[in-house]
């Protein structure tokens, strides 16, 4: 457990066996369907549109991207050898490069993690348990063992309405 969607993933877990336990179910989305048909829809490459519409690409389009990426890192390694001598600017491109295949990498693991939280959360009602059965201290502990931020576990009514627990509790914290 790495990035935070992933740890965010670990936490809406355990939050569902409780939802589980708790027979918190809900019958799926109408839209449910379409929408995980979107997020895994294929769509033109990444080089085209605003920066708003290469932000929600869908996971097809994020492995084009990710083999795009390779590619041309690999290519400006190639080219960067075949000079010979440490060309400042090649070694920039060849950075510049390697960060583009490492942002591709981590959007499309981000991708993939909401992609199966949003499968496994179909039938389950995650909001009734994390409001009226988790004891809120455990959350804000976990957020800060974690150090992933509070407003991606609850929106701001949830945070105003759990202030208390926020104020009073430490990364430390025990049940």
């Amino acid at each position: 457990v790495d990035t935070p969607a992933e740890k965010l993933l670990s936490y809406n877990r355990a939050n569902r066996a409780v939802a589980i336990l708790c027979n918190h179910q809900r019958a799926p989305p109408k839209t449910f369907d379409q929408s995980m048909a979107n997020l895994q829809a294929k769509v033109s490459p990444v080089s085209q549109g605003s920066r708003a519409h290469r932000r929600r690409l869908p996971i097809v389009a994020r492995k084009e991207q990710l083999g795009l990426a390779k590619t041309e890192f690999k290519q400006a390694k190639k080219e960067a050898k075949a000079k010979g001598g440490p060309d400042p600017k090649q070694q920039t491109l060849v950075e510049r490069k390697k960060k583009a295949v490492e942002r591709s990498e981590e959007q499309l693991l981000k991708m993939e993690v909401q992609a199966t939280d949003r499968e496994e959360n179909k039938q389950i009602s995650l909001g009734t348990s994390k409001l009226n059965y988790l004891d809120p201290r455990i959350s804000v502990a976990w957020s800060k063992n974690m150090e992933v931020q509070l407003d991606k576990i609850y929106n701001k009514t949830q945070r105003d309405k759990f202030a208390w627990a926020i104020d009073m509790t430490e990364a430390d914290f025990v049940f």
